[in-house]
């Protein structure tokens, strides 16, 4: 009896510490997986911070390659219309780009040993590069200024700036599919044309001379060129025939309205092209030499202002002076 009621007894005390293994052992599992579970949620944790750091530098340098691309294709654009503005009159050179022939223009005797005057008019001038690039070469050259436009607004503020220029006015064409906005046509009314002028002169007070933009049917229609010659009195403004064609009658209203005519002798980049080029001003300082004064016109071409550049040597044998030297 005493051996069965001890064994009855310590019955219990085992089932109790197999239960507080089993619990012990259950706590010791889920720790284990806990910390394993939280080891890797702390690896991806940190994996996520700097995943997103690193993409947020990546898309930053992205972000910022993509602004210096933006600009450097907003530069190459500005270029382009830049050049095509400053090449739309090459159009209207045809056959005229060779000095007019004159009967009365006769070789000046009393300059025999002496230098001519030689004026160059830098035409279709629209951009602060275009004027930079002029000023650069350091010689007295005449810009004439296009009209301000929605393409070129600033044209009027750049001229401003300029102790002495002349204004580039867009005419009718035969043949030019790229007009200037606010063209003169050939069938405008003398009321449009003085109204033009006028507004001309607001934008550029200081003007004293005028040449025509293309302009090879206006030039050589009577009855439009009475009409501007007519509205240029009135604001005493001169014309300069840039001579587009050979069919201008700009010489025979200006004589008849009793003003002096003063037209192109020759151009100077009709070829896009520097030896080209050099020819043609060889050919002016000769011209100039010749009859005592030259007027040749050239674009703000980098051809045009390299030749000019490589021939200053040439230049120191003529008296190059501004437009308003020349025609005094």
């Amino acid at each position: 009896m005493d051996i069965r009621m001890a064994a009855k007894k310590s019955s219990p005390k085992k089932s109790v510490k197999k239960g507080s293994l089993k619990k012990h052992f259950d706590l010791q599992t889920f720790l284990h997986y806990f910390y394993w579970v939280l080891a890797i949620v702390s690896v991806l944790g940190a994996a996520s911070v700097v995943g997103f750091y690193a993409g947020y530098n990546q898309a930053k340098a992205e972000s910022a390659c993509v602004i210096d691309e933006h600009k450097r294709e907003t530069k190459k654009l500005k270029q382009k219309i830049e050049k095509l503005s400053s090449q739309t009159a090459r159009h209207e050179y045809g056959n005229a780009a060779h000095p007019p022939k004159s009967k009365k223009r006769v070789p000046a005797k009393y300059m025999e040993g002496k230098k001519g005057k030689l004026a160059i008019i830098f035409d279709d001038v629209a951009f602060g590069g275009d004027v930079r690039r002029i000023k650069a070469l350091g010689l007295p050259v005449t810009m004439s200024f296009l009209p301000p436009t929605e393409r070129h607004p600033d044209s009027a503020k750049l001229a401003a700036k300029q102790p002495y220029y002349m204004v580039h006015l867009p005419m009718e064409a035969m043949n030019f599919h790229s007009p200037e906005k606010f063209t003169l046509m050939t069938t405008d009314s003398k009321e449009t044309i003085v109204k033009r002028i006028r507004q001309v002169k607001e934008w550029f007070p200081k003007v004293k001379f005028i040449n025509n933009h293309t302009g090879s049917k206006f030039t050589s229609d009577a009855e439009a060129m009475n009409r501007l010659i007519f509205a240029l009195r009135l604001e005493k403004i001169g014309f300069i025939d840039s001579r587009t064609t050979a069919k201008t009658v700009a010489e025979k209203v200006m004589k008849r309205y009793k003003m002096p005519y003063y037209t192109r002798d020759i151009f100077l980049d009709h070829e896009d092209d520097v030896s080209v080029i050099k020819q043609q001003i060889k050919k002016a300082v000769k011209m100039a030499n010749k009859y005592g004064k030259c007027i040749a016109i050239c674009h703000p071409h980098k051809a045009t202002l390299q030749a000019l550049k490589e021939s200053r040597s040439l230049l120191n044998g003529v008296d190059l002076v501004r437009i308003d030297k020349l025609t005094r």
